[in-house]
């Protein structure tokens, strides 16, 4: 295989299972150095073991709880460090939500948009100066079909992700001079165990795998086509099944989405 990305040092948040998971496996067998985050310390070391049996020039554990929005600058400037600079963060890790906009509770949504935009916010702001002082480098941010759209059970998650979009075409609009370069990634249905730790109204884990999620493309698949689309710095990309249908009918036919999300089946 070549390695596409064996100079190029890739920080990944979510990195203990999922798509952060496989994405550090694909960017291992391509030669990255890597960072691995995320709250789970134990099972970031049997992915770094694996990233290093499969190809990683080297590959570091950083565990930190992204909820924790106090300490993420701290937390960012030692990701930093461990190699001396970062030339992809990979902004991955979020949580879900399945409960309805009335019954959710506000430290349910608060803890959404702290995990999923509050956090990246803040290793971005951390990070990104010391990017352009450097030269340049990439920025990839997973975030979702939800984030182009609203549909039940979601409110705070799919707030989330529409927010990133706001922020992450901003930072590439003020930055694009600096050789900074945001690859927005956006999953539809992926093999996951998301549902899993998506929070229910009163902030207890959900749980059980929904059926949607169980017959998305698998996480493998997922982290081909990220990957691929990282090195070629695409601005998005789409990754899913025939879900991914919903963002073009939304994009041209804004009222047809909008009947359409009104009857999804939201588990």
């Amino acid at each position: 295989m070549k390695h596409r990305f064996a100079d190029k040092i890739v920080w990944i948040t979510g990195a203990s299972s999922g798509i952060g998971e496989a994405t550090a496996y694909r960017m291992a067998m391509e030669g990255a150095s890597l960072v691995l985050t995320s709250r789970n310390e134990s099972a970031l070391e049997k992915v770094r073991e694996k990233c290093i049996a499969g190809g990683a020039v080297d590959a570091k554990v950083l565990s930190a709880d992204l909820s924790n929005l106090e300490n993420l600058a701290q937390v960012s400037e030692r990701a930093w460090s461990l190699f001396g600079k970062i030339d992809i963060f990979f902004c991955n890790a979020g949580i879900s939500q399945r409960s309805n906009t009335i019954d959710s509770q506000m430290d349910v949504i608060d803890k959404v948009m702290d995990v999923n935009y509050f956090a990246p916010v803040t290793i971005t702001k951390t990070i990104l100066p010391k990017m352009i002082a450097n030269g340049g480098g990439q920025i990839a941010v997973t975030t979702s079909i939800a984030g182009k759209f609203g549909f039940p059970l979601r409110c705070a998650y799919s707030s989330s992700k529409f927010a990133l979009y706001g922020f992450f075409e901003t930072v590439q609009a003020e930055c694009y001079k600096d050789n900074i370069r945001v690859t927005f990634v956006c999953p539809g249905r992926v093999q996951t165990n998301i549902s899993l730790y998506a929070l229910e109204k009163d902030g207890t884990p959900h749980g059980k795998m929904d059926a949607g999620q169980a017959g998305g493309i698998t996480s493998e698949k997922a982290a081909r086509k990220i990957v691929n689309a990282i090195y070629r710095k695409k601005r998005e990309v789409l990754v899913g099944g025939k879900e991914l249908i919903m963002v073009h009918i939304k994009r041209w036919f804004p009222g047809l989405a909008a009947r359409i999300a009104r009857n999804i089946k939201a588990m």
